[in-house]
């Protein structure tokens, strides 16, 4: 066995005492976004909170009508926000899970380059720092995002097929599940993958794609005999699905930091392998990164969007968005394995300051639509059922649909919340209950301002956006029965 293959992690035995001090100060930096403003804005985040909260009521016996279950994926987030917020209330709560699941993922992709490409990539660090707050992020989709990083360590740590390494990524795995299973099939996929690729000669080398990009044909010829799955496939020329989109996320202006990317990873390939250069690297260890790469786009470009298997239940949406990531993740991967060079670190640190520019100035935009939405509730009595219908600014890609969410924390619930009748969450919900509605249908029209309001649903409120000068703008009012719950809103262009 060679020397690099004792263990995954024995990069890191190098300048240890250096690299602590440093990366310290890394995750100081890193974790800028998540205190720049009073709420951290990242879509779902808000009701992540907002349903912990409702899961301490539950525990309470205050919340009719909804209750907890276990379930072993897609909670770990959850688990944390609840725990925390119980010692040390909500706000302390939020910004410390997700600083955790910041640093989790930030430092789970820095572990997987550095192992592949046996060096430290720190000249790539504010491109990873973008890439931790791209779409996912923003999205809030929090623990799917978390199960990314947890997966990046275990494939750190089984990189080289040590035994230590592969004991290591066996007991991340269960975690890794208990927060998301697209996680953990990702572990698992690319962690086989990789142990049977170094052994694989001649045809056999292309055995382990082949395999995936079947697997991909196969749920695609699947889902399109069984149109009750009701897949909706994404829109657009796929070739926009390349990864690079996770920079893409509020503005439309962010495509431009999205175009950047693509110029600068094609750049810096090109420059790299013209002329070519041998640094000890195979022929073939250098192509690794880019077969996961493409085994990756073709297995989005082969998905669906949404689907829903269960008819009952909730969609299983954004899948081809949230996937992008682990295709952006393997281009870094690969952009490790060149050689550092220091125009490297300056384009992707003047890309990353319009980045984040962008990010700063558009979450500021969201945090003021929240304080106005506490403004409103906060003078609501303790119980108040509310709907919110709050369509996002034309040009966002990133919903604001969440915002009145954490705002009700402590004094009004939301009737429209969507967790507990998805089926997907902890949080489940019995037909008849006063805290929030059963039918996902029926949540799916409250946010949409489509609904017609039911006499037992009331006494009920709507809030909505009310001033066509400021879209952050909120106004309450009373619904009333055989009212489409949207209709007094503002039309935002």
């Amino acid at each position: 066995m060679s020397s690099h293959a004792a263990g995954g992690f024995s990069i890191f035995k190098q300048n240890r005492r250096n690299e602590i001090g440093w990366g310290l100060g890394v995750s100081f930096a890193v974790l800028i976004p998540c205190f720049w403003h009073r709420h951290i804005q990242a879509g779902d985040l808000a009701s992540h909170v907002y349903n912990a909260w409702l899961a301490q009521l539950v525990e309470q016996g205050k919340a009719p009508g909804v209750y907890l279950v276990w379930q072993w994926k897609n909670v770990l987030f959850d688990l944390m926000l609840l725990h925390l917020g119980k010692l040390f209330g909500w706000g302390i709560a939020e910004k410390a899970a997700v600083s955790f699941c910041v640093l989790v993922f930030f430092w789970g992709v820095f572990a997987m380059a550095s192992v592949a490409a046996r060096r430290r990539p720190w000249h790539l660090l504010p491109g990873l720092a973008m890439l931790t707050y791209g779409y996912v992020f923003h999205m809030g989709f929090m623990n799917y995002y978390l199960s990314v990083g947890l997966a990046c360590f275990g494939l750190a740590a089984m990189w080289n097929g040590g035994r230590g390494g592969i004991s290591t990524a066996a007991v991340l795995a269960p975690v890794t599940l208990l927060a998301h299973p697209l996680g953990f099939l990702w572990l698992v996929s690319a962690g086989a993958y990789r142990l049977l690729w170094p052994r694989m000669r001649g045809w056999m080398e292309w055995f382990p794609p082949a395999t995936a990009i079947a697997i991909g044909l196969v749920v695609r010829w699947f889902l399109l005999c069984h149109p009750a799955y009701q897949p909706d496939w994404p829109q657009g020329p796929f070739l926009q699905w390349n990864g690079a989109d996770q920079f893409w996320i509020f503005r439309s202006e962010t495509r431009y930091v999205e175009t950047a990317i693509v110029v600068f990873v094609a750049a810096a390939s090109v420059l790299d392998l013209l002329p070519w250069k041998s640094d000890g690297k195979s022929g073939k260890e250098r192509r690794l990164f880019p077969e996961f790469y493409a085994v990756a786009f073709c297995l989005t470009s082969l998905l669906p969007e949404n689907l829903r298997p269960d008819p009952n239940a909730g969609w299983i949406g954004l899948v081809v968005s949230r996937l992008t990531l682990i295709s952006a993740i393997f281009a870094f991967g690969w952009l490790a394995t060149l050689r550092p060079r220091t125009w490297h670190c300056i384009t992707l640190g003047l890309i990353a300051a319009v980045f984040f520019s962008f990010v700063y100035g558009d979450t500021g935009i969201v945090e003021r639509m929240e304080e106005n939405a506490e403004q409103i509730t906060k003078q609501l009595p303790f119980g108040t059922r509310v709907l919110a219908t709050l369509p996002e600014s034309g040009d966002f890609r990133v919903g604001t649909f969440h915002v009145v969410d954490r705002a009700c924390i402590g004094h009004c619930f939301l009737y429209s919340n969507y967790e507990a009748a998805t089926k997907q969450f902890r949080l489940r919900v019995k037909e008849g209950s006063p805290v929030v509605v059963a039918s996902d249908d029926d949540g799916e029209e409250m946010q949409a301002g489509s609904y017609e309001v039911q006499e037992e649903d009331l006494p009920l409120k709507q809030i909505d956006q009310c001033d066509p000068d400021d879209w952050t703008k909120l106004c309450v009012r009373d619904l009333k029965a055989d009212e489409k719950n949207g209709g007094g809103a503002f039309p935002m262009e």
